[in-house]
């Protein structure tokens, strides 16, 4: 059967390629709003945490309707370290939308979902978005979309792709390059004539392959996923089947029937083959369990996930002001929590740890696990984490480490102390090209060698720079490097913050805390510019005398301290220090407070 009613599509990008504000005007234009109905930027984005970075960090399924054809949309993360919800997204849907922006062209990210596409046999549509930017190279942009689908090993069909040039924010789209157009609809003329219509066995036995987890306070766990054969009723009975075959198959029953339309969800009480569905009552379902018959439980096959390369160690806090601020802080429940993490995010690996209060998270890159850090700590938990580390192999007897591809686009002026940091973290330049007055540098670099490295970039581009990464591979281990040339300023002893110990303090490096901030020892409160920790007293009173001499009250002017933020603590931090984070402070500290115990244990390293 085919359901020419029906078209299932993925919008793919690379970050900042305007997915999100595209999909916007889609559903305004498709009928979503009411004529009066007040509206916002980025729908779509409804996480507070997209909202505020303005990236997409989980996929969303929404429709519209055109000409009496449903179009089910499915807006998808663009950055890099959310991949895994690209990749298992892609099996929802028929065809997608490749969104390139018209000035930046294809960059990593956009390879790496079009090669997912392509995999899957999708049918592709080349959306050239912003076509409206100053400095657009409409012509160019199309040649190395054309140049990246022959490197991938694109059919002809796929190299035959039709064109689609679009402003996402002004709501237009043509398909000649040299008009704008006044509305989406040749946009949506192009997906109906090119992405095929989903097809399936309408009488055959049940199958639909769960793609993505949602919960609801009031059901309970929701798997969301695509009939690919037979029909789901409301109340029918089914079995939860795994393809890895690690469970025996488990019978449940469909509690809950709905289906995406707009920006919510209509009750059904059947769906066919090529509806996207979202259904409760199998409180056990996780991400590429199949639901199918009864009498005939055969699983779809699920498509691997790209394994984590980056680990992290979460554990209690332990600190002097533990549990304070927090409302979840024993290990039981941040091992729940953790644990819990993993029955809607395949990417992230969770394995408890040497001790009953750590336990060892692995995921993609440092903003997939600083996302899932600052979601736990908006929840209310307490805890500490540790510098991140990369997952090493060994493959053909050979040790590995995994690589990244770096694109950096920099102002010409930049270029050279770009260049020498990459090569002194034993970057190698891949290629080199002009954009106008910026340069485009590729490199290819050990994932550990980037730790740190992007507020130094940011610094040495004075903010003008543009960097990029996607996992490449692993690579032979290139050696130790040395990353952070500075140290930390370390309290001396516990108290509260004064301006006259600040004041002292400040003299030995830029600082972190301000006056009255409560510390304790091992805090760190500030950078040392030199290699090797410096200990400070930041809550030194001053001695009052009974003399009073000239100058003796002179205001004292202190320094307006550096607030790290998450990402950037994560990338400060190193080996033997930790970041306690609570759902009101983030504090850096050595992993041994006391300052004897930690001079002794560095001494015995030296040794």
């Amino acid at each position: 059967m085919k359901r020419n009613d029906l078209r299932n599509i993925a919008i793919i990008a690379h970050v900042d390629h305007g997915k999100t504000t595209l999909v916007d005007q889609m559903l305004k234009q498709g009928g979503i709003y009411r004529e009066n109905q007040a509206t916002e930027d980025r729908v779509m984005d409804s996480n507070a945490l997209e909202r505020e970075r303005g990236i997409t960090i989980l996929a969303k399924n929404t429709s519209i309707h055109y000409k009496d054809i449903k179009i089910n949309i499915i807006d998808t993360p663009g950055h890099a370290d959310f991949s895994g919800e690209v990749e298992r997204i892609l099996k929802m849907v028929d065809g997608v939308l490749l969104l390139v922006d018209a000035a930046e062209g294809p960059m990593p990210q956009t390879r790496f979902v079009l090669q997912k596409a392509l995999e899957l046999n999708h049918r592709v549509i080349v959306v050239v978005n912003k076509i409206d930017k100053p400095d657009a190279r409409l012509g160019e942009v199309e040649e190395e979309v054309l140049e990246l689908l022959m490197d991938l090993d694109a059919t002809d069909e796929q190299l035959d792709s039709p064109v689609v040039y679009c402003s996402g924010r002004a709501g237009t789209a043509s398909l000649s390059p040299l008009e704008q157009g006044t509305d989406l609809l040749p946009l949506f003329d192009t997906i109906i004539n090119y992405i095929p219509a989903p097809e399936g066995d309408e009488e055959g036995p049940l199958q639909l392959l769960v793609s993505s987890i949602d919960y609801n306070d009031y059901v309970g766990r929701m798997g969301i996923g695509r009939v690919e054969r037979g029909t789901i009723r409301q109340n029918q009975e089914a079995m939860i089947c795994n393809y890895h075959g690690t469970e025996s198959p488990k019978r449940t029953k469909i509690v809950s029937l709905s289906m995406f339309d707009g920006l919510g969800k209509v009750q059904a009480d059947v769906a066919y083959p090529g509806d996207i569905v979202c259904f409760s009552g199998a409180e056990t379902i996780t991400i590429g369990d199949t639901i199918t018959a009864v009498t005939n439980p055969e699983p779809l096959p699920f498509v691997k996930i790209s394994e984590p390369t980056i680990e992290m160690t979460f554990s209690v806090n332990d600190s002097p002001f533990a549990g304070k601020e927090g409302k979840f802080v024993t290990s039981r429940q941040l091992r729940s929590r953790l644990y819990n993490e993993l029955l809607k995010d395949v990417s992230l690996r969770v394995e408890d740890g040497e001790t009953t209060d750590c336990f060892r998270v692995a995921g993609r890159g440092e903003m997939h696990l600083s996302i899932l850090i600052e979601t736990m700590r908006r929840e209310g938990y307490e805890l500490t984490v540790s510098t991140p580390r990369v997952l090493y192999r060994d493959i053909d007897g050979e040790h590995c480490e995994p690589y990244e591809t770096v694109v950096i686009d920099v102002p010409e002026e930049s270029m050279g102390s770009v260049m020498e940091k990459l090569g002194a973290r034993k970057g190698d330049l891949v290629s080199m090209g002009r954009r106008g007055s910026r340069m485009e540098l590729q490199y290819l670099i050990p994932s550990r060698c980037l730790f740190g490295y992007r507020s130094e970039f940011m610094t040495d581009t004075r903010g003008e720079g543009i960097m990029n990464t996607i996992f490449e591979g692993y690579h032979p281990y290139k050696g130790d490097i040395p990353m952070r040339a500075t140290g930390s300023l370390i309290a001396s002893e516990a108290g509260e913050s004064t301006s006259y110990g600040l004041f002292y303090a400040q003299d030995r490096g830029p600082l972190f805390i301000g006056v009255q901030t409560p510390v304790y020892e091992g805090m760190i409160v500030g950078e040392s510019p030199k290699h090797g920790d410096i200990a400070v007293n930041v809550c030194k009173q001053k001695h009052l005398t009974a003399v009073r001499s000239t100058g003796a009250d002179e205001a004292l002017r202190l320094v307006t301290p550096v607030k790290m933020s998450l990402e950037e603590a994560i990338e400060f931090i190193a080996d033997d220090e930790l970041i306690e984070v609570t759902p009101k402070t983030i504090r850096l500290r050595k992993a041994i407070l006391d300052t004897a115990l930690r001079l002794k244990a560095q001494a015995k390293l030296k040794k």
